[in-house]
Order: C-alpha cells, then sequence, then structure tokens
C-alpha cells in the first residue's frame, strides 16, 4: 500500500493515494455515464416530455449518484479511516468525526 502524504488536509508535492485512487478510472468512468444521464434529462425537460417519464430518469440519476458516493464513502473507510484509526490519537478521532459527517449527509 502506497504511504500517504498529507500536510493540513493538503496533498503534498508527491502524489497522494486516497481510498479511491485504486477505482480512479471506474470512477471517472461511471460519472460521465451520470452526466450523461443529466443532460438527458434536460434534453427530456426541453422536448416537453412526460412528467413521470422525467422523474423516472432524474430518479435514475438519483440512484447512480448514491451508488457512487456509497462506494466513495466504502473506500474512504477502508483506506483513510482505518489507516488513521492505526495511527490513533487526535488524527484518529478527526477522520471518524469527519467520516461521521459524510455518512449523516448521505443518510439525508
Amino acid at each position: 500500500m502506497s504511504e500517504i502524504l498529507v500536510t493540513d488536509g493538503a496533498a503534498s508535492s508527491t502524489a497522494a493515494h486516497h481510498g479511491y485512487t485504486p477505482e480512479k478510472q471506474a470512477y471517472l468512468r461511471r460519472l460521465r455515464l451520470i452526466e450523461g444521464q443529466a443532460r438527458g434529462v434536460a434534453r427530456m425537460v426541453e422536448n416537453d416530455e412526460y412528467c413521470i417519464d422525467v422523474l423516472t430518469q432524474i430518479s435514475a440519476v438519483t440512484s447512480a449518484l448514491k451508488a457512487v458516493s456509497m462506494g466513495l464513502l466504502e473506500d474512504h473507510l477502508e483506506h483513510c479511516v482505518v489507516n488513521a484509526a492505526r495511527e490513533g490519537g487526535q488524527v484518529a478521532e478527526e477522520k471518524m468525526h469527519e467520516a461521521m459527517q459524510a455518512i449523516r449527509r448521505l443518510a439525508k
């Protein structure tokens, strides 16, 4: 596993290794698909498509974003939070607090 190089929350001049880094290309591919879906929803509205059809597509985009966010959260917990827990002390407490805030935002 690569070493994490972070100073005050900002990556150092050496590339930082985040929990999602191994899956970065897959996340980017999925986000590009979601971007295309969102543009499709806008086209549906421009074309005065049926309300329920637009809402169905919005639901699909929302579900896709939620899946990406849950994957990123899992990667963060498995990598960043676990590493901070190993380090212990204030770093561990801060990462746990940060993770809980993210979980609360996602649970809304």
